[in-house]
Order: structure tokens, then C-alpha cells, then sequence
């Protein structure tokens, strides 16, 4: 008898998590992102994490939080597994572990297609939520690999969400190619920065939209 409320007490917590958002970070780290951009990305993101009104909404939603690195194809990777948030010290934890999470590759091509194909298989291998939301940012367009909107079917079926972050750098308008060929799903929608130097404000701001119920609500018809 002990020993099967012992394996109770190990099986509940897993089954009855009641979690409201999975969410998939995935960061761009292909060549055109140089070493301190790279690192602009990562403290940016865990600097948005601990904002008061991201890691609030994180906590009351019992959210479910991962990182991808994505570069080229074969070339993404989930280097912060997934991550269950009960408390601010959770928060606090994940930031961390952004933070300090080494870069995978270098010098490689610009595969967005390929890094919502891992978003998807992702969620199957992390807990059960309510909602399922991608964070996609990036400087360049796909070059390689799938192209990013022949995935809108399996992100359909999945009921999953994708939104953009634009990292304007050249001119070349990508907050436009992000709306047509990137983002998927009800209330979908993208944020520009004007440089990497922009990323920290507008990933929070990004961050504070998908993660909070009521802004998700208001903005679900643009």
C-alpha cells in the first residue's frame, strides 16, 4: 500500500499539471547574427521573463516554457527542455538558464520552416496545455531548408499559434515577410525591432502580449 501511494504522489503532479500555455522561444543564431547579438537575445529574453506582468501571467497560467536554438536545416536544437513554471522562482530559474545557455552554430543558413517543424514535435514530447504558442525571432528570411508557410497545415491541425519577432536590419522589410509567410493562427501577429540594439524592449513587449489571457483576448482580431 505504501508503496502505491508513493507512486501516486510521483504520477499526480504530471497528470492533473493544469497548464494554460506551452511556449516555444525559438531564437534565430544562423551567420548573420554575430556573437554579441547573440548574447542581446538571450539577455533580452530573460530580461522580458522577469518582468512583473510576463512572469505573473507564466505562473497563473501554470505555463510550460522551452528554448530552440535554430539556424540551417538540421541545424536547430532544444537546448532548454521544457520547462514547468509553479512559482516566480521558476521564472527566475528559466531566465537563468537562457541566459547562460551556450550557442550552438555559427555560420550557417537561415531555416525557419524547419525550426516550426521541431516547435511541432516539441509539444508533443512536452505536458499537455491549453494553449500551444511558437515565439519565432529572426534577422533574414528563410533560405533553406522548408519553406516556413508549406508548415501552416501541421501547425493548423496541431492547434498551434505561431507569432514573429522582425529584427529590422537592412532594410529589406522582414516584418512584412514574417506576416505573409511566417505567422499562424487566431489572433497571429508580429513585432518589429528596429535592430538587435531594440530586442530587449520589444521582446518584452512581445512576451507581455502572448503570455497575458486578456491582451490575447483584445488583439485576437487583428
Amino acid at each position: 500500500m505504501r508503496r502505491l501511494f508513493a507512486l501516486l504522489f510521483v504520477l499526480l503532479p504530471s497528470v492533473a499539471w493544469p497548464c494554460e500555455l506551452a511556449l516555444v522561444l525559438a531564437v534565430d543564431v544562423s551567420g548573420s547574427v554575430d556573437r554579441d547579438e547573440y548574447h542581446v537575445q538571450m539577455d533580452g529574453l530573460a530580461f522580458a521573463l522577469r518582468d512583473s506582468i510576463v512572469a505573473d501571467a507564466l505562473v497563473d497560467q501554470k505555463a510550460a516554457v522551452t528554448l530552440i536554438q535554430w539556424s540551417g536545416s538540421s541545424r536547430q536544437e532544444q537546448t532548454v527542455p521544457w520547462t514547468r513554471i509553479a512559482s516566480l522562482g521558476d521564472v527566475d530559474a528559466l531566465a537563468r538558464a537562457i541566459a547562460d545557455d551556450p550557442r550552438k552554430w555559427r555560420n550557417y543558413s537561415t531555416a525557419i520552416g524547419e525550426v516550426l517543424g521541431l516547435s511541432i514535435k516539441s509539444f508533443a514530447k512536452g505536458p499537455e496545455c491549453g494553449r500551444k504558442v511558437i515565439d519565432v525571432s529572426g534577422d533574414g528570411v528563410s533560405n533553406e531548408g522548408v519553406e516556413p508557410h508549406d508548415m501552416r497545415a501541421a501547425l493548423r491541425d496541431g492547434g498551434v499559434v505561431v507569432n514573429a519577432l522582425a529584427i529590422e536590419t537592412d532594410g529589406a522589410d522582414l516584418t512584412a515577410y514574417f506576416y505573409e509567410n511566417v505567422i499562424e493562427g487566431e489572433g497571429a501577429f508580429v513585432i518589429t525591432a528596429n535592430g538587435f540594439e531594440d530586442y530587449p524592449a520589444q521582446i518584452k513587449r512581445k512576451l507581455q502580449r502572448e503570455t497575458t489571457k486578456q491582451l490575447s483576448m483584445l488583439t485576437s482580431g487583428e
